[in-house]
């Protein structure tokens, strides 16, 4: 089986399992995340690989992480992710791209991500649940970090926080290659 079918079929009964969890029908799931019910019914049955945004959209909803929802399998309290596994969910044809290296859940999602974007390039990410934190590291270049429209100059060695309940945006405005990394909290859902 190649890796996206697994991480297919693991998305697919991880959204079952977490929607019974939470006693959610599809009709509220779809409601609460903004998925429709078809995107939904075909994720279930692993007819389909979604976006990095729809994945993001049900784990929000259903107040789980990305990792969560993608784990193969849930293990003992301690964790190895090895390199290898980590999980590039998004990419750019100049080359920049992220990884999600590790996540938890308590007390509510936790995601550590590494991630590299290329000079000109940028990432628009949407709003999440009121409650959400994101830290970032920058390890190499400026990170251009804009929220509810105020950019942020974030250079090498420079760390921020901030609530990403907002629109926000990564963007690498520099000539060299900007590397970073991020841990994101979201509230446990209610």
């Amino acid at each position: 089986m190649s890796d996206l079918e697994l991480l297919t079929q693991s998305l697919a009964r991880n959204v079952r399992h977490w929607r019974s969890v939470r006693g959610f029908t599809l009709d509220v799931l779809a409601a609460r995340s903004g998925v429709s019910r078809g995107m939904l019914i075909q994720i279930e049955q692993a007819r389909t690989n979604p976006s990095i945004g729809t994945i993001v959209k049900i784990g929000d909803a259903l107040g789980i992480s990305v990792t969560t929802l993608l784990d193969y399998a849930r293990g003992p309290k301690v964790r190895i992710v090895p390199a290898e596994r980590a999980v590039r969910l998004w990419q750019s044809e100049s080359g920049s791209h992220n990884r999600l290296l590790a996540g938890t859940e308590a007390p509510g999602p936790l995601e550590l991500w590494d991630w590299v974007l290329m000079p000109g390039d940028q990432s628009v990410a949407e709003p999440h649940p009121p409650g959400t934190v994101e830290l970032v590291h920058v390890v190499a270049g400026e990170l251009t970090l804009t929220v509810e429209g105020e950019d942020h100059p974030v250079p090498t060695g420079a760390s921020a926080t901030f609530e990403a309940n907002v629109p926000h945006v990564y963007a690498n405005r520099g000539d060299v290659p900007m590397k970073m990394m991020m841990a994101v909290s979201v509230p446990p859902v209610q």
